[in-house]
């Protein structure tokens, strides 16, 4: 099939990525954010249980925040080192800073993970929010120190 075109994502060089905040692609005013929270192809991948448990507080969090109408998609790369977050009508840095606040939220909540109930998900016996903590926490500490190191442009390294 030599006429297919490489989808965006497969353009990036994943060898130079470290974990970060990335514009990932624009269609029109929705912009693809890639939330990468680990090192591609370094043999450090999320569980199972870790994707599942971000993906439900992340979300949650994200539409109960005053972007709540803009916010079309929170989701995980099926890679397992990060998650795509697609919002409408942002800039990069309201993007970037609701990210960093939704990370905070989730490290100061205490109680049951959303969603934890047979009624409310597919496979509610896979939320852990101590596995939720654990990722929020390493990925809010690499967006500090590229902050410190002056590393935080939104663009993928070339």
């Amino acid at each position: 099939m030599e006429n297919i075109t490489k989808i965006a994502s497969f353009t990036v060089n994943h060898e130079k990525l470290r974990p970060g905040f990335y514009v990932s692609r624009r269609d029109g005013d929705v912009n693809t954010y890639d939330l990468r929270t680990r090192v591609p192809n370094a043999g450090d991948y999320m569980d199972n249980l870790t994707v599942h448990s971000v993906e439900h507080m992340f979300a949650t969090f994200a539409r109960n925040s005053e972007y709540s109408e803009r916010v079309i998609y929170f989701g995980p790369m099926g890679c397992r080192t990060g998650f795509y977050f697609l919002l409408r009508g942002v800039t990069d840095s309201e993007a970037y800073f609701l990210t960093k606040r939704v990370l905070s939220e989730i490290l100061d909540y205490e109680g049951e993970v959303f969603g934890k109930s047979p009624l409310e998900c597919g496979n509610y016996r896979e939320l852990d929010l101590g596995a939720a903590k654990r990722e929020c926490r390493r990925y809010l500490s690499a967006l500090e120190e590229r902050e410190r190191a002056g590393t935080c442009d939104f663009r993928y390294e070339e």
